[in-house]
């Protein structure tokens, strides 16, 4: 149902925008931004192999993730968190700009499609239900369902639940961010024996993964892997 939902409003709302490049305004791609634009998009070469930080140019692991591992086994992002990721990102989430999501989570799925121990499923990061309503959409749903689509991946909503609502964590640094998520997912389906794939529109500090991945992993998810359209350093 939800793909049905999205599917008819993108062919008939978002499709006609993406005929443009989203940055410059040439005609684009049908992932909504020119060849020249799109090859000049800050994408993650060099990272943490397992939270996606961004590193210097060879190393693979950073030392936090070397000190402490965190309970997702790896993340992926496309693109540094920068000019124009960033911009694009904001008006996708908060200005409800649907073309600029959907393009970015087109051409993301490209960029880090698993290829190795793939997912057996994709589940969003949820929003609070009050947070939902007044945005309107689940930008990380939106972005689930793509990466599913080109990944020929089942993609599962409802799977994790988001139970109590916490105040916007922006300016909140990692441990902060880990207490103030504590106890706020729930798992509604079973997971047992399950590598999950949780998606996210940006991964910040790899708090709201962890305390996902937590409790994804002790209802008994086999193995968590996380998927991100950008990555903050």
């Amino acid at each position: 149902m939800v793909y049905r939902l999205i599917s008819h409003f993108l062919s008939h709302s978002v499709a006609p925008r993406l005929a443009r490049c989203l940055l410059c305004g040439d005609s684009a791609t049908g992932n909504g931004l020119c060849a020249p634009c799109s090859a000049e998009l800050p994408y993650l070469h060099d990272a943490c192999g397992t939270c996606a930080l961004p590193l210097p140019r060879g190393a693979t692991s950073c030392p936090r993730c070397l000190q402490r591992p965190p309970s997702f086994s790896s993340a992926s992002a496309a693109w540094h968190y920068a000019f124009p990721i960033g911009q694009l990102v904001q008006h996708f989430k908060y200005r409800g700009d649907l073309a600029a999501g959907h393009s970015l989570a087109r051409l993301a799925a490209v960029a880090i499609e698993p290829r190795d121990r793939r997912p057996d499923l994709l589940v969003p990061i949820p929003l609070h239900w009050r947070r939902y309503w007044s945005r309107g959409y689940n930008q990380a749903q939106l972005i689930a369902v793509e990466f599913g689509r080109q990944w020929q991946l089942p993609v599962h909503s409802r799977l994790l639940r988001k139970r109590s609502a916490t105040e916007t964590q922006l300016q909140l640094k990692r441990a902060q961010r880990l207490r103030n998520l504590s106890q706020s997912f729930a798992v509604g389906e079973a997971v047992a024996g399950l590598h999950i794939g949780l998606v996210d529109d940006v991964i910040t500090t790899g708090a709201t993964l962890e305390a996902a991945a937590r409790t994804l992993l002790a209802a008994g998810a086999a193995q968590v892997s996380a998927y991100a359209l950008a990555r903050t350093p």
